[in-house]
């Protein structure tokens, strides 16, 4: 009786290893397929936006849009950008922080986005690296001017004046364990056209 309770025993542990291994299994698909659909309709939705179609949401839910296209091409990067830099829009992709300059038109333009996704090839970025920021109407290109790590009650310190820079901003240090500690990490990248240093 024994025996047969240990057999038993042993086989319903090793159906709930199986059942929570394929649960895992399951859910990391979901993540994968989600992530891969969701890229599928942002492209969609950009390709609509240089159009000239006006806030195309990717998804009918969504409260964000594409406003441009990030790249670094020495990097292989190209990711779109998302109206708001909020928790929703950031998860897709790095986001225009609302109350900087649009993309497209004079001012800084302020984009942020997750250091261990989208905006984790910023700790590779050199002084001199060139960035593209497409835009409905036109293609910018910038060079990397400097790069700074700043405490996050100073972001607000920013200036917004017509210099035109672009500031990439996310959290630092890239390998911390927990996110969203005190520092941040930006990028300041002015018109490729523009020689002169901040």
């Amino acid at each position: 009786m024994i025996r047969i309770f240990k057999t038993t025993y042993r086989k319903l542990f090793v159906i709930t290893l199986l059942l929570c291994g394929l649960w895992f299994i399951g859910q990391g698909s979901y993540i994968h397929t989600k992530a891969v659909l969701a890229q599928i309709l942002l492209e969609t939705s950009w390709s609509k936006t240089l159009n000239g179609q006006k806030k195309v949401k990717p998804w009918p839910w969504a409260d964000t849009w594409p406003v441009a296209r990030l790249s670094a091409p020495d990097y292989g990067i190209s990711h779109i950008v998302l109206a708001g830099a909020g928790g929703s829009s950031l998860a897709f992709g790095p986001g225009h922080l609302f109350g900087s300059a649009t993309p497209g038109e004079d001012g800084n333009i302020i984009i942020s986005g997750h250091r261990d996704t989208h905006f984790h090839f910023l700790k590779n970025l050199k002084t001199g690296d060139c960035l593209q920021l497409q835009s409905h109407n036109k293609t910018e290109t910038y060079r990397v001017t400097d790069i700074v790590i700043i405490d996050k009650t100073k972001i607000n310190v920013i200036p917004n004046d017509l210099d035109n820079k672009l500031l990439l901003i996310t959290c630092y240090p890239f390998n911390a364990i927990k996110a969203g500690g005190p520092l941040r990490y930006v990028i300041i990248a002015k018109p490729n056209h523009q020689h002169d240093f901040i």
